[in-house]
């Protein structure tokens, strides 16, 4: 095992190759930033969520660091009241609306790069037709769905 696979806790069964080398990708692979700023890799399974909670105290003091793919609306709302949420455009256009007690706003990422910051207690949902790909960093910390 190389310096780069025992310092990245590397397991090379989710690792792409990148210039010869194996790497982490997050469509497979998310990235949990610990409270002391390192970080832990997580394979990305049906239970990822519930594992999270389990294995990193309910998220408190947590990142997480994911991609997500979609080409349709979120069916649902979330809401981060633990902290600011990061949302970057891969590729695509997405939409985020945003509900403040009631009052509706939307920002849309249109462009490579683009990207937003949802402040923490607010309620949002995301909107696309075409076939998008977003980086989130989250504080899932008691994370709410409705």
């Amino acid at each position: 095992m190389t310096f780069v696979e025992q310092k990245l806790n590397m397991d090379s069964s989710n690792l792409e190759p990148f210039e010869g080398n194996l790497m982490p990708n997050l469509k497979n692979t998310f990235a949990v930033i610990k409270p002391e700023l390192e970080v832990d890799q997580i394979d990305v399974t049906p239970s990822v969520y519930s594992e999270l909670d389990k294995n990193y105290n309910d998220f408190k003091d947590h990142q997480l660091v994911s991609i997500y793919e979609f080409s349709d609306d979120w069916g649902s709302w979330e809401n981060h009241p633990k902290g600011d949420e990061i949302v970057v455009l891969v590729s695509g256009t997405v939409t985020f609306v945003f509900d403040n007690d009631g009052e509706y706003e939307e920002a849309t990422l249109k462009d490579e790069g683009d990207f937003l910051v949802v402040p923490k207690n607010i309620w949002h949902t995301a909107k696309t037709k075409v076939p998008s790909k977003v980086l989130f960093i989250t504080p899932g910390e008691d994370t709410q769905h409705k």
